[in-house]
């Protein structure tokens, strides 16, 4: 079930650059999920690395908050058309997580409470573009803003970003994942307009 918040639709604005093709800018923060909100515990939650190997390398919530974190300002670009510039977040860089994880995987798989999945480069996730994020604006990440911690790719199209991210399978080849399954893009760059499957 996709399930949408007031103020969804939005107004169309005039681009000053920072919009892609095809995006209006939002000024609230509209909620999409694919299914209903997983409620989940910091007493549980875990975040694993799982290579393709079955090497698995797993955090507690207490491990998270021992690691170094940063602080991103980002736009976002949702596949729905809207974006929301200048965006506070806090987390821990995917760089420093996959610091120690050996692997010759090109792709991952990124899973979430709840069950959605999604794909992507494994090289997306490096080099300073990927964190596990759990604040947002000075304080902790909201459920339905994907809480208590989500993934954050903000280079690339939203669904990218997984809410309640619980791991990453690092894969040899490419695995569609929920939306990419159902005719998403693989790939997803908002510059690019890369909506669906052949965009």
């Amino acid at each position: 079930m996709v399930t949408f918040s007031p103020g969804f639709r939005g107004r169309p604005r005039t681009s000053d650059g920072r919009l892609p093709p095809g995006q209006y800018e939002a000024y609230d923060f509209p909620v999409l999920s694919a299914g209903p909100t997983p409620r989940v515990s910091r007493d549980t939650w875990q975040f694993t690395v799982t290579t393709e190997t079955g090497a698995e390398h797993t955090w507690s919530w207490t491990d998270l908050m021992g690691l170094a974190s940063e602080r991103p300002t980002v736009d976002l670009h949702c596949v729905t058309k809207w974006s929301k510039f200048d965006t506070h977040w806090q987390g821990v860089s995917l760089d420093l997580l996959l610091a120690d994880v050996e692997t010759a995987a090109e792709f991952a798989l990124v899973h979430a409470y709840g069950g959605y999945t999604t794909n992507l480069p494994l090289e997306d996730l490096l080099d300073g573009q990927a964190w596990i994020a759990y604040g947002y604006d000075g304080e902790d990440v909201p459920p339905e803003h994907g809480g208590p911690a989500r993934l954050l790719v903000p280079h690339l199209y939203l669904w990218k970003s997984a809410k309640w991210v619980r791991g990453i399978h690092l894969l040899l080849d490419d695995e569609p994942g929920f939306w990419e399954s159902a005719g998403y893009h693989d790939y997803g760059d908002p510059w690019r307009e890369q909506r669906y499957q052949g965009d």
